[in-house]
């Protein structure tokens, strides 16, 4: 009886594991990938307006200490506005990679087994040596 009860548990083990790189059909990819290519604009225009909302505050801050004469003033507030800016830009490289990943994790949906695996793998290496020269520009070592 034992022996019965672990033959059906490995078999289902086996049918699970097989379902879950099954390969979705071209029509739900192709409706992924647009629903991912939409969220990505989204997001990307999303971290775009935050940039530019806070190196506008900067820049508004830099013409204000400028208008005051402090020297000391206006260069914390062009330091401030030059970290802004590469905020900035790293908030929008990373929004960026992070679409490009969604939209790849998306098709790899159409491959099957060890080849939708490998397709995913590739994708999030990907995302992650883009996050690490974003950091690296931000920082000013890239």
């Amino acid at each position: 009886m034992k022996t019965h009860v672990s033959w059906i548990i490995a078999a289902l083990a086996i049918a699970l594991a097989g379902g879950c790189n099954r390969a979705e059909s071209p029509a739900e990819v192709q409706a992924d990938v647009a629903d991912a290519q939409a969220e990505s604009h989204r997001e990307l225009a999303d971290a775009q307006a935050t940039a530019q909302e806070e190196m506008n505050d900067a820049q508004r801050d830099l013409v204000e200490a400028q208008q005051e004469g402090d020297r000391d003033a206006i260069a914390d507030a062009a330091e401030e506005a030059s970290e802004t800016q590469a905020e900035g830009e790293h908030r929008i490289s990373v929004a960026q990679a992070e679409a490009t990943h969604r939209v790849a994790i998306a098709k790899c949906e159409a491959l099957t087994g060890a080849a939708q695996d490998e397709c995913k793998r590739r994708a999030d290496d990907e995302l992650e040596r883009a996050k690490r020269n974003a950091d690296a520009r931000r920082d000013g070592t890239g």
